[in-house]
């Protein structure tokens, strides 16, 4: 199968040759940064689709001259850019004079703050801090606003209630309503379960009148995803003033911005043949081409690292630098240094190749990359070539992309590749497998689930106020723009149950028992426990044969149905868990020792994925810390396993059920085979005695098409044996853990049911 070659004309971008007088101060600025500026004098929401490294983040924060006084928030999408774009935003009011004092807040940041007069929950001092800078930073005094430098998680969990219980109402309240600007950088990096935070946001703002009163958010993207720009449509149709700025539209004064680019588009390969190839091109490279930069950007860190080794071994590694998740600062700026750098999805967003000593031409003169989908190909191939600003602007740039199998399955061929970008744009567009998969099957389902909880929040908040009616209102706009056709009555029923299992799974059996008047959705916890485990009492209940009144009794005084509640409160709780967090992961990472340098290019610690761990590396425990000690040789596939009562049981109530398991295992196989592993305490701490949330499917011949579409989707789903004591032998089914399981049923169209047997997808 042969090949493509494209070339892509170089990119332009136009200057302004008239700044506005508030702009003066920039002295030279870009025309899309002028109108970014000018839009927000009208709008509430302003888009900036500028191409990469055009200067979208002094667009952004040129919007703050409209609100001079007003505290800002600036959500900058990793915690590595948090400190690049807190300088950009202190040098940004420097010079234009703003009084406005730039903090960084990750939870580093944040618990590096002063406990003193504040205390010392992260989640009080943001509080603290928003209401009474001053408290914090004295230089904050007189009044001066703030302006926080923060990451999506961060906002996530304030604008969601999910902080301590005592600060999350505290918190949720001002950053509701302390910040004029807010500023969402490359949000197009969310996913569909991360966008529904924005979204809430965006519609909370027009709901509760604060673009009334001159609040300004502005978007930042290069990749705009059509669904998100259908939604912003529908909160437009709402009454929403939205502009979009593109900053390729004008064909005056213009100024290069990227190099033409030789493209050569690939098809992936397996592992070790990719490692071989992609090792072989940088050689080949760094002998032909000694005075160029280049990088290899990859989705898969063990094959970059396997490439990072490779080269080593071949007499290379003093021209390779890498960068990943695990690579500390200091690391990566002695990384950026090096002639070709080795990259993960880590340097998609904020990270521009710049040197010590930049070169007159571009940064980067070649890029080897993967791709999953087409923004992340636009997001890399706009790294190479890049010449806004430079001296040399037509030295060409090279390019090698590789693409998903399916490409080819659905016509990639029929590129015509002398149409150059447009040509690519439009292929891109039209083949399935370049996608982001999910968003409005995740939106259609349970998100509204997930946005109840903090319109739950609200109303119990608002509950004697006139404006309890609100947030019915903001219910009905998110339903105007993400979709959905339940009332919200159905969700708030749905999230008292909820909101009751967190509180019971929290107390011991005795504080049930001692304090249940005061457990908030209590009683809907316990209807919840009747549908699931005890349908004859629920008929008595619901038919007037018996009263809750007397089965909330029972519960106070029986010690095992306590217990029996407390158990089910539980598994209620870890299902949904994967809804109410920012970011999915079905473990917490640990901290490895990384001697051989085989995920770091010096010796020391980081922080690892437990899964990553068991697949890709060998370990031994060396005291309290995990060592590691060699890669695998294969990659090891990982398989869980299950103890049940009864199969017959699990067949008939547990399949195609979002649910939380217990007595759970997880093994390293090869092929067929066992591969006994001793675990380290640490990781053992990391992955065992939990609850695991997910669902469990069987593969039959009839739903084999939608298994096959689901991995093919990047869900993440492993082999699981269940057994019981009643059977000699064991059960294999399919396990999607955490929010795979949920976007696995959905994504199938398969209604998927819930631990109280309530359906759960909706459409």
């Amino acid at each position: 199968m042969s090949n493509l070659q494209i070339s892509l004309e170089p990119r332009s971008i136009a200057a302004c040759v008239n700044l506005p007088p508030a702009l003066q101060f920039m002295g030279q600025a870009l025309q899309h940064q002028v109108d970014v500026y000018t839009a927000a004098k009208t709008s509430d929401i302003i888009l900036d689709l500028a191409p990469t490294g055009t200067g979208k983040t002094k667009a952004g924060l040129s919007v703050l001259l409209h609100n001079r006084q007003g505290n800002a928030i600036y959500i900058a999408p990793t915690n590595a850019l948090i400190e690049q774009q807190t300088k950009a935003a202190e040098d940004f009011v420097r010079d234009a004079g703003l009084p406005h004092v730039v903090k960084a807040a990750s939870a580093r940041h944040v618990k590096d703050w002063s406990n003193d007069r504040v205390g010392h929950r992260s989640g009080e001092k943001l509080y603290n801090v928003l209401r009474e800078p001053a408290t914090i930073f004295s230089e904050c005094g007189g009044g001066r606003p703030l302006l926080l430098v923060t990451n999506p998680d961060i906002f996530y969990y304030a604008a969601f209630f999910q902080y301590n219980p005592l600060d999350r109402s505290n918190i949720a309240s001002v950053f509701y309503s302390s910040f004029a600007t807010i500023i969402f950088d490359e949000f197009h990096l969310y996913d569909a379960k991360q966008l529904v935070s924005l979204f809430f946001y965006l519609a909370l703002s027009k709901v509760l009148g604060y673009f009334q009163h001159n609040r300004k958010i502005v978007l930042l993207t290069a990749t705009p995803e059509p669904s998100c720009e259908a939604a912003l449509e529908r909160l437009e149709s709402a009454g929403v003033k939205i502009s979009r700025i593109d900053g390729e539209t004008q064909t005056e004064h213009l100024k290069p911005s990227q190099t033409s680019v030789s493209l050569e588009i690939r098809k992936q390969l397996d592992k070790q043949l990719l490692i071989t190839e992609i090792s072989n091109e940088v050689i080949q490279r760094l002998k032909e081409h000694p005075d160029q930069n280049g990088a290899v950007i990859l989705d898969a860190k063990d094959t970059l690292g396997r490439i990072a080794t490779d080269l080593r071994e071949r007499g290379y590694a003093n021209f390779c630098g890498r960068i990943t998740g695990d690579t500390k600062s200091d690391q990566r700026q002695k990384a950026a240094q090096k002639q070709v750098i080795l990259a993960t999805s880590t340097v998609d967003v904020g990270f521009n190749f710049e040197r010590d000593v930049e070169p007159e031409r571009q940064s980067l003169d070649w890029l080897i990359f993967s791709t999953r989908d087409r923004f992340a190909f636009w997001q890399r191939i706009g790294r190479v070539g890049r010449v806004l600003g430079k001296r040399q602007t037509e030295i060409p740039s090279a390019a090698i992309a590789y693409l998903p199998e399916q490409a080819w399955e659905q016509g990639i061929e029929n590129l015509d590749c002398a149409g150059g970008r447009e040509s690519i744009r439009q292929m891109l567009e039209s083949l399935d497998c370049m996608k982001h998969p999910f968003l409005e099957i995740y939106w259609r389902s349970e998100a509204f689930l997930e946005i109840a909880k903090p319109l739950l929040e609200l109303e119990s908040f608002l509950e004697n106020f006139p404006e309890a009616s609100l947030v019915t209102q903001l219910y009905e706009t998110l339903q105007t723009v993400l979709g959905g056709k339940r009332k919200w009555n159905f969700y708030r029923k749905r999230m008292n149950v909820l909101k009751g299992a967190e509180t019971i799974a929290s107390k011991t059996v005795k504080e049930i028992q001692r304090d249940w008047k005061y457990i908030k959705g209590g009683q809907s916890c316990v209807m919840s426990f009747l549908r699931a485990c005890c349908p004859e009492d629920l008929e008595d209940v619901e038919s007037g044969r018996a009263s809750i009144k007397t089965i909330e009794e029972m519960v106070q005084k029986d010690q095992n149905l306590a217990e029996n509640l407390k158990e089910y409160a539980e598994i209620l709780k870890t299902s949904y868990a994967p809804l109410f967090r920012f970011r999915d992961s079905l473990f917490e990472n640990v901290t490895i020792y990384d001697p051989k340098k085989l995920l770091l290019d010096e010796v020391g610690e980081t922080n690892l994925d437990p899964i990553h761990l068991l697949r890709f590396l060998e370990f031994e425990e060396d005291g309290d810390r995990i060592e590691i000690t060699s890669r695998a040789e294969e990659p090891y596939q990982l398989s869980f396993s299950l103890r049940v009562e009864s199969l017959e049981d699990f067949k008939n109530t547990l399949l195609c059920k979002l649910f939380a398991f217990e007595k759970w295992g997880i093994r390293r196989m090869q092929g067929d085979s066992f591969r006994p592993t001793e675990l380290p305490k640490a990781l053992k701490k990391a992955i065992e005695g939990t609850l695991i949330p997910g669902v469990i499917v069987s593969e039959t011949a009839k739903n084999s098409w939608a298994i096959v579409r689901l991995k093919r989707q990047r869900l993440e789903c492993y082999p699981i044996h269940v057994s019981s004591p009643d059977s000699s032998t064991f059960k294999k089914y399919l396990f999607f853990p955490s929010l795979s399981g949920i976007l696995a049923l959905a994504s199938a169209g398969i209604t998927l049911q819930c631990p109280d047997n309530e359906d759960f997808w909706i459409v």
